[in-house]
């Protein structure tokens, strides 16, 4: 059977909840994302504010300085997840073949409704209900839908959000793809582009005409793999689970850091954020990663790798202080710090990542359970009002008196 895949792509999707959440940002110049004066970089950016050369990664100083009056809005990434969460429910109701590739993103395999029919439904219930603008691509496969996607979009020109659907018929990807430009496929960098374009290919069909072997010769393995995408042709499946690979989080100072003690706390805080996130997910990790980038911008990455794995705070910081003890010397300023866990466990066992005797039977020492304990409740405040939510009173103490 032909298959019917959708390619969905919440537009402008930071900027379309925060224009819900205050209806006087619509139709205005504005960017979500950080200070321009803190080292602030665009997480999305508005329609109007797109007039002047914003977009997103852009630097927010650079961001203010092209757009005179750009309003600037901190970036609620709770509020992002929450909404994303509703969009993806509502998909559920229409096919439980989803697999979301990121917060404003998703394949859906819808097989064998009719793709347009059903793209134009779910445009409509996400505008109404959920009063955000979207984009979808229809097609065969992967591949062809979410090209389709970007097509379509960039169709429909880039003054609004183009709320656009761009469909593809059986049969219709090769004619279909053939005048692209070959940086439209996907794993076609800027260095394989140029290796291609100097061989006169500057079209997906041009790309197409090739032999697939002199394509191998030439790029080996990715060579077939390009081979079939130029023709249109991608067979993978829409995969509704996707495993972690790792939980991250980090912190850029808005200036460059030598207090020891401020070091010292951030990583506690990482490391609380992150263990929250790693119990959320329902995962356990064996390695622990420390990543530091130092004013010079060298950037480092240390991990250790234990053989229990663990999912409590105070096992993944002391991990992250042990590695950060390693790497800094007293006075050395740092501008980026991070924290992650890695190495996910299909059936892991709660031990303390340090303990010189643990056992796997052994109850939890007294100090150990009384810190489980406030772990749980901390995490139910967290879920309930968010991970902000929860300050200790002695980080809240220093920072009054910096």
């Amino acid at each position: 059977m032909t298959r019917t895949i959708l390619h969905l792509d919440l537009d402008a999707f930071f900027c379309a909840v925060e224009e819900g959440r205050n209806p006087r940002l619509r139709g205005q110049k504005f960017a979500v994302g950080g200070q321009p004066g803190q080292r602030g970089v665009v997480s999305s950016c508005s329609y109007p504010a797109r007039q002047f050369g914003v977009h997103s990664a852009m630097p927010m100083s650079q961001a203010v300085r092209l757009c005179p009056g750009l309003i600037v809005v901190p970036a609620d990434h709770n509020a992002y997840s929450e909404v994303s969460h509703k969009v993806m429910a509502l998909l559920g109701e229409i096919t439980p073949l989803i697999e979301q590739i990121s917060i404003d993103e998703a394949f859906l395999d819808i097989t064998p409704q009719n793709g347009e029919a059903t793209a134009r439904r779910l445009q409509a219930i996400i505008n109404d209900e959920l009063h955000l603008p979207c984009s979808f691509g229809v097609s065969t496969n992967k591949l062809v839908a979410k090209i389709a996607n970007n097509v379509g979009k960039a169709l429909k020109g880039k003054d609004a959000p183009p709320n656009a659907i761009q469909v593809v018929p059986p049969g219709g990807e090769a004619a279909f793809l053939a005048p692209l430009p070959i940086n439209e496929l996907w794993g076609v960098g800027p260095k394989t582009a140029d290796r291609l374009r100097n061989l006169g290919i500057q079209t997906i069909g041009d790309l197409a005409e090739w032999r697939e072997g002199d394509l191998v010769v030439m790029l080996g393995k990715h060579g077939a793999d390009l081979s079939r995408e130029a023709r249109g042709i991608d067979d993978r499946p829409v995969e509704t689970e996707r495993d972690t690979k790792s939980i991250s989080r980090e912190t850029t100072f808005t200036r460059d850091v030598t207090d020891l003690d401020l070091l010292r706390r951030t990583i506690r805080q990482l490391s609380e954020g992150v263990g929250w996130r790693v119990r959320k997910e329902g995962l356990r990790g064996n390695t622990v990663k420390l990543k530091i980038r130092w004013a010079d911008f060298t950037t480092l990455t240390r991990q250790q790798t234990f053989p229990q794995a663990v999912d409590a705070d105070a096992d993944i910081e002391q991990a992250a202080q042990t590695l950060f003890r390693n790497v800094w010397t007293r006075g050395q300023a740092v501008r980026l710090i991070g924290v992650g866990v890695s190495g996910f466990d299909d059936e892991p066992q709660q031990m303390a990542l340090f303990a010189d005797e643990a056992k796997p039977s052994a109850a939890p020492a007294p100090d150990k359970e009384s810190q489980l304990r406030l772990q749980d409740t901390l995490d139910t405040l967290r879920d309930r009002f968010g991970e902000s939510i929860v300050k200790r009173g002695s980080d809240l103490r220093k920072n009054k008196k910096s």
